[in-house]
């Protein structure tokens, strides 16, 4: 049901990708986490405060931007291993549905393509309010999170562990923290 304050929501918004974070964690060598963030992506988000089904969101993301704190990594993570900048320079997300779960809890499922491989993505959002910057920009402010299977991508490179175990989970959590400014 629509609340005035959803219904004042209403409109087109433009990702702030100053203020906003879309990054993964990934199971290294069986024993640790390893963490990484893209740093340059665009995204548009339409909201629908009366009709949250209504809602949309695209995001495109510039392989090129993998930053995990490790430049030998981050360059193996750009090679023909694992995402082929060269060939496949961006990842995107065009959302297909969206649904109110209640409260301030929201699903948006959609198709992620990478490598070429499109897929579908659900993603588990929470609405973490709204509120007017110094600048006069209305703001809205989301977290995510979801988990794929990177070999469903194609997204297959590994070495063995001499202990059993492979180097690379195939698990992959990503973590969206989205601050997003109403277009005038």
């Amino acid at each position: 049901m629509a609340t005035p304050e959803l219904t004042a929501l209403t409109g087109d918004y433009t990702i702030d990708a100053a203020h906003s974070t879309i990054g993964f964690t990934v199971r290294h060598a069986m024993v640790t986490n390893v963490k990484g963030k893209f740093l340059d992506f665009s995204g548009s988000l339409h909201l629908d405060g009366g009709d949250p089904s209504a809602s949309t969101a695209s995001i495109d993301v510039k392989m090129e931007s993998i930053d995990t704190g490790s430049a030998d990594r981050d360059g193996h993570l750009k090679s023909a291993d694992f995402f082929k900048i060269d060939e496949f320079p961006t990842m995107t997300f065009r959302s297909t549905r969206a649904e109110s779960l209640g409260g301030d809890d929201y699903r948006i499922t959609g198709d992620l393509e990478i490598l070429g491989t499109t897929r579908p993505l659900t993603i588990d959002l929470e609405f973490n309010g709204a509120a007017k910057d110094p600048f006069g920009n209305e703001r809205v402010g989301f977290e995510g999170k979801a988990e794929i299977l990177r070999s469903e991508w194609g997204l297959t490179w590994n070495a063995a562990l001499e202990t059993g175990g492979v180097l690379v989970s195939d698990k992959i959590k990503l973590n969206f923290d989205i601050s997003a400014i109403k277009n005038a």
